[in-house]
């Protein structure tokens, strides 16, 4: 049997599911509760945050045999068939590869018709930005004042380039960055599974390197399994990734926090040596300075991003002086930018 990947294996199937996107979640499972669901709807939000995952189960829920419900059963010969992207009432669209008029008059001429099984006609349409001026134009009729059995979907990374005259005609559900703890937890459950181990620094490392995305979460975990097998460490994921460990970091943080230039030299060569990419351990270090500064100011309650077994450590140098120093400085600067956006500007 064919190997089914952790991003399609852990895809959600009921709005339950969801992970870090919860004011959509409850939002849409009001509105088919109450019976208020829109005949458009546009998922904007970056690259692996759910937008097309959510379309499905919006069609499924729309569709089930026991629904129209904000759980569809996934049992019933409807919701397997949606799940399988083989419904024939749900027709999912790529934009990019159908964005001429004559794609959107082909869709239109198959609308008046009932669906053949299902109760609602589906109509997702995935990056729809790629469309062309023509085929958004044609669209405008069809979408203000569709026929009552068509739902539209439309899924897209760049709200910005879809036409107004669109979004007025649509719902807009804006997809969230998921937090890093939120990804943290979730691939801690994949992991478990599956049966397999990791430790916090490895579990960090793809929640942090994911950048707020679930399905390059658990993408790069599967790619890390296959790396560590049954057991995943930290600094061996780290080194995988071509990136510096935490070890490293610190070193390198330590040697800056007193001071000592010859010691930030020998770290930063040990760390290049060892094969890291150069801009992304200015950039690790920059963000631990940053976590350092935020613990020294506001303490755990603003910085969530922190796990637990880091809080220690990091409080620890917190209290350097250097940090206190760094802390005055930002405060001199905020102040000081603020001061020149009050005064007016120059005339030439």
């Amino acid at each position: 049997m064919a190997y089914t990947v952790f991003a399609r294996k852990y895809r959600p199937q009921t709005l339950d599911e969801l992970v870090g996107q919860e004011h959509v979640a409850r939002t849409l499972s009001n509105a088919i509760a109450a019976d208020r669901v829109a005949h458009a709807f546009l998922f904007t939000g970056v690259r692996g945050v759910g937008k097309t995952t959510t379309a499905r189960i919006l069609a499924k829920a729309l569709n089930c045999e026991k629904g129209p419900t904000a759980t569809p059963c996934n049992e019933c010969a409807i919701c397997k068939d949606i799940t399988a992207g083989v419904d024939m009432d749900v027709q999912e669209i790529d934009g990019a590869s159908n964005n001429s008029v004559d794609d959107v008059r082909r869709l239109q001429e198959s609308l008046p018709y009932r669906p053949a099984r299902d109760r609602s006609k589906i109509v997702i349409v995935d990056e729809v930005h790629m469309l062309s001026t023509g085929a958004f134009n044609a669209f405008l009729k069809t979408l203000e004042e569709p026929p009552p059995h068509v739902k539209f979907i439309f899924a897209t990374t760049e709200s910005h380039k879809v036409p107004v005259t669109i979004r007025s005609r649509c719902q807009r559900y804006d997809f969230r960055l998921i937090p890093q703890t939120v990804v943290a937890d979730h691939v801690r459950r994949v992991l478990g599974s599956e049966g397999i181990t990791a430790d916090d620094d490895a579990i960090a490392l793809v929640a942090r390197e994911s950048a707020g995305s679930m399905r390059d979460a658990l993408t790069l975990l599967d790619q890390l399994v296959a790396f560590g097998g049954d057991h995943l460490v930290g600094e061996d994921v780290a080194r995988h990734l071509g990136i510096a460990g935490r070890a490293a970091l610190h070193r390198a943080l330590s040697a800056v926090l007193s001071g000592d230039a010859a010691a930030v030299l020998r770290a930063i060569d040990a760390t290049l040596a060892s094969g890291a990419d150069p801009n992304h351990f200015v950039k690790q270090l920059v963000q631990t300075l940053r976590d350092l500064v935020v613990l020294r100011v506001a303490g755990m309650t603003a910085c969530s991003s922190i796990s637990s077994t880091r809080s220690a450590r990091l409080r620890r140098r917190s209290r350097a002086r250097r940090i206190r120093w760094s802390c005055s400085a930002c405060s001199r600067s905020c102040r000081s930018s603020w001061t020149r956006s009050r005064r007016p500007a120059r005339r030439v």
